[in-house]
């Protein structure tokens, strides 16, 4: 690596200080605009040494793990500029895509932390067994595979208070097995719920020594690749007037106030749509929004997980004052919920995941619905998937950007599109 000074001219989208350099742009973590800096470079590539000159917006980060674990990309960073920034990230997704629309200001909703997380726990190659000092038991680095020991976050919710000392606790009963583990971890309403994955099959005596750690720490339930160690609560959370069984491991929000936002966001849009009688919602996941759609309107989701689907159609039958709501297990990337499917649908709420929704989005174009709500953590699939709508007729009303996750480059989009 070469030692050079460079000057810091904007920030990537990843959050990464770029400095435009005559053999091209150099990316350099932790900085920000206008600094001048030390840094090893190597290629595009630099690491960061010293700051020669601060930009006034540089702020004291919160976590002391700042720079090596690769959680957290913008905790150094003033909140003014950042938010402003992180809506730029979906102005500019717009904009490469032709979409012009009203953009609201950036959402804040990260509320009292995360509710959920995945810990990684790795040996270390030390020699004493179950030992801290042959454990890491934390997040992925920064741009590495490497795991950074950590015994608290403060970007986690109070929720999860206990969560790291019980994934240490489960980690040091497995690492003589010498494999590689990834912890889940969700706050919910009766405890905290884990899911262990990555260590092949147990034998009874271990699998036991695990029951005792989960009893031992107060888990509402322990599972290993979705199978029960043990459970003392089932693991509920509360979606609008349904009480949902999580399935383990499932995806959830990463924020009880990002979720609320979300939702707030969508039934705020039907509430708009009069005479709205009937909504399909795809990739419904337990339910986050076909459950509060079904205070207004009947509702037909669709979701891949079979585990998900069960759990919201359990929750539909536990919960009073809903109009019918039915879930069906449906891939919607191999088989997209055709336009001729969606006849009579006054509503479609679409949610996927970071790769967005191309299919689904041509077959909605292709329908009649006149109120579409799409919800997406990637501002660019969501561009793709609104030019989809918007050469099928739609118009995008306006975007709404929510911050859930706090000091990293990711943002949650909410568009509403209407014929």
């Amino acid at each position: 690596m070469k030692v050079v000074t460079l000057e810091i001219d904007r920030l990537g989208h990843r959050g990464d200080g770029i400095a435009d350099t005559p053999e091209g742009p150099v990316f350099v973590p932790l900085t920000l605009p206008g600094e001048v800096v030390e840094v090893a470079r190597e290629n595009d590539r630099a690491q960061l040494l010293a700051i020669r000159t601060p930009s006034p917006e540089r702020v004291e980060p919160i976590c002391p793990h700042v720079g090596l674990c690769g959680g957290c990309a913008l905790q150094h960073w003033a909140p003014a500029p950042y938010e402003t920034w992180k809506r730029s990230l979906v102005v500019e997704a717009l904009a490469r895509a032709g979409l012009a629309t009203e953009v609201a200001p950036l959402l804040p909703a990260h509320g009292d932390g995360r509710r959920r997380a995945t810990f990684h726990a790795r040996g270390t190659g030390g020699s004493a067994p179950k030992g801290r000092d042959t454990l890491a038991v934390g997040f992925a680095g920064r741009r590495s595979h490497a795991v950074v020991a950590i015994d608290a976050c403060p970007i986690l919710a109070p929720g999860l208070d206990g969560a790291l000392a019980a994934a240490w606790a489960v980690a040091q009963e497995l690492v003589p097995l010498a494999k590689p583990l990834d912890i889940q971890v969700t706050a919910t309403e009766t405890g905290l719920d884990m899911d262990v994955r990555g260590s092949g099959p147990l034998k009874p005596d271990r699998v036991a020594a695990l029951a005792q750690i989960a009893g031992a720490h107060r888990l509402a339930r322990l599972t290993r690749h979705g199978e029960l160690v043990l459970q003392r609560e089932p693991p509920l959370l509360t979606m609008g007037r349904a009480r949902v069984a999580l399935p383990p491991g499932s995806f959830l929000q990463a924020t009880a106030a990002g979720e609320a936002a979300l939702a707030h966001l969508v039934m705020e849009a039907v509430d708009g749509a009069r005479g709205a009688a009937r909504a399909v919602d795809l990739f419904s996941g337990v339910g986050t929004f076909a459950l509060r759609l079904a205070e207004r309107v009947r509702v037909s989701a669709y979701e891949s997980s079979a585990t998900a689907i069960e759990a919201l159609n359990k929750a539909v039958r536990g919960a009073a004052g809903l109009k019918p709501l039915a879930g069906e297990v449906r891939d919607l990337f191999r088989r997209p919920l055709l336009a001729q499917e969606m006849k009579g649908v006054d509503v479609a709420v679409f949610d996927p995941p970071r790769q967005g929704a191309e299919a689904q989005a041509r077959q909605l174009a292709a329908s009649a619905v006149p109120l579409v709500i799409g919800v997406s953590c990637d501002p660019v699939t969501f561009a793709r998937d609104a030019q989809i709508l918007a050469e099928g007729g739609y118009r995008l009303e306006r975007v709404t950007p929510v911050d859930q996750f706090l000091y990293s480059s990711h943002v949650e989009v909410v568009g509403v599109f209407r014929r």
